[in-house]
């Protein structure tokens, strides 16, 4: 059984983009290096050719790895400012009031979730506890310096 990957359409961009970066660009690079690599004679000793091999394994198992994402995608709807945004679901910009400030997250599914930029796995404990919630709610998430308490005050 396959777990869905769910991407926004920014998210799904990339990952065609690494794709395409890899599958028509660095494979044919690397696999050429292998070609002059094992022109060069005995191969047990040829650091370059075990090196652009290596290469070249790891760009396949990435290929593999992006395609098998690409097959299993779900593209997050977008709501494109029609309607108002009452409830918090995958694809969301929360403005959250914790510790007296504001933080805005993106609720994403977890291959696009980055903590850095403020984009939070659906599946993280704080991703989990906001889907569903509407603006005025209050959600507390255990995290490893204790309890932490978060207002829901406004969602996009």
């Amino acid at each position: 059984m396959h777990k869905k990957i769910y991407l926004t359409k920014e998210g799904l961009a990339e990952l065609k983009r690494e794709h395409d970066e890899l599958t028509q660009k660095r494979r044919p690079e690397v696999l050429e290096r292998v070609s002059q690599a094992r022109n060069l004679g005995d191969l047990s000793e040829n650091a370059e050719y075990v090196a652009a091999r290596d290469e070249l394994s790891f760009i396949d198992g990435r290929i593999s790895e992006l395609e098998e994402l690409l097959r299993e995608v779900s593209v997050i709807a977008e709501d494109n400012g029609k309607g108002a945004h009452t409830q918090i679901k995958l694809g969301s910009t929360v403005t959250l009031h914790v510790d007296g400030k504001k933080e805005q997250y993106t609720v994403v599914g977890e291959w696009e979730a980055d903590p850095a930029l403020k984009k939070i796995s659906h599946e993280s404990p704080l991703g989990k506890s906001l889907l569903g919630k509407k603006i005025g709610e209050k959600v507390e998430v255990e995290a490893p310096a204790g309890r932490i308490l978060y207002k829901i005050v406004d969602i996009k």
